[in-house]
Formats: structure tokens, C-alpha cells, sequence
């Protein structure tokens, strides 16, 4: 267990494989494009808005070909109270885990030396989480998962209707 996971730290995630199982893997939390000329601007990328993503070319081709979900049991958000940042954790009212929605790349350097990394995606918030945060985490439900994975599936437009806030009635937020 870790509680403090900020970008740039490998997190786990599990992928389709050609073959139409699934692995297990850790990736760099913060995208680099595959046609990035460096690494720098991974941290830049950790998350990603789901509003208008298949026209990003950061992430068309990933939403297209490279999906992934990243397991939680919680996530923070910081609220801002006067000059202090106060943290909220989220998590389902059951405390089962969940997914988050994810995109994957693997970006190699000049030098040959490969990298996989990952983004979140993020959408407008639930009712819960709107008064603290604006962003919040695509939490995939169990029935959706499949279809997030199946790597046949390209098209946005069967994707982009997944990629919607929980239901907030199903969460719980602890300060």
C-alpha cells in the first residue's frame, strides 16, 4: 500500500495483451508520446481530460490502441481553504477497490533505452467531490472494464461514453 502517489511514480496497471489476456505491469505515472523527442514533459501528462481526448494527439492513438486500468482502494484530492490545503479521501462506501481509466506508451529514447508510461483519465466531478475539487478520476464500473480493455474496440465513440463521474452516492469523503 502507498498513500502518497504523485506523478512520476511507477504505478501498478493491468493491460490487454495481443494475444487477449491480461498482465499486470508498472508504469510511469505521467505520459510521454511515442514520438516525444525526450522524457521531460511526462509529469505534464499524468492525467488527461476526457473532454475532447480522441482529437489530442497526445492521446488519440493511445485512447485508440493502448488502454489500461490502474487499481485503487482511494484516491486524495486537496481542497484549498484560505492558504492551507486541506486532503480529502475518496473511496466507495463498501471499501472494495475500483479501476481508474487509463492510457498507456511506450516511448523509446535515441539511445534505445524504452520506457512504458501511463496517464489517468480525468472528468468533471460528481456531486461528492464538486465542492472540493473540479477534476475527478474515471472510475470505470465493473461491467464497463471489458469493453475499456478489449483492444478490437478503436473507436472513440464506443469509449468516450465510459469516461463519465461515478455515482457519488456510491462514495464516501473523509477529510
Amino acid at each position: 500500500s502507498r498513500y502518497n502517489i504523485a506523478p512520476s511514480t511507477v504505478i501498478p496497471a493491468i493491460r490487454a495483451t495481443a494475444e487477449a489476456a491480461r498482465e499486470a505491469v508498472g508504469f510511469q505515472w505521467g505520459l510521454v508520446p511515442w514520438w516525444s523527442k525526450d522524457a521531460a514533459g511526462g509529469a505534464r501528462l499524468a492525467n488527461a481530460r476526457a473532454e475532447g481526448i480522441a482529437k489530442k494527439p497526445s492521446f488519440r492513438e493511445a485512447l485508440r490502441k493502448r488502454r489500461c486500468v490502474v487499481p485503487a482502494s482511494g484516491f486524495y484530492e486537496w481542497q484549498t481553504v484560505g492558504s492551507a490545503k486541506q486532503p480529502w479521501y475518496f473511496h466507495f462506501r463498501e471499501e472494495r477497490p475500483f479501476v481508474f481509466a487509463a492510457l498507456w506508451e511506450s516511448w523509446r529514447s535515441p539511445d534505445g533505452v524504452g520506457l512504458e508510461t501511463c496517464s489517468l483519465i480525468t472528468t468533471t466531478p460528481n456531486e461528492l467531490i464538486r465542492p472540493i475539487h473540479v477534476r475527478m478520476p474515471v472510475i470505470l464500473p465493473a461491467s464497463a472494464v471489458d469493453r475499456w480493455l478489449d483492444r478490437a474496440v478503436m473507436e472513440p465513440e464506443k469509449l468516450e461514453p465510459l469516461l463519465i463521474p461515478f455515482a457519488a452516492e456510491a462514495m464516501v469523503a473523509t477529510p
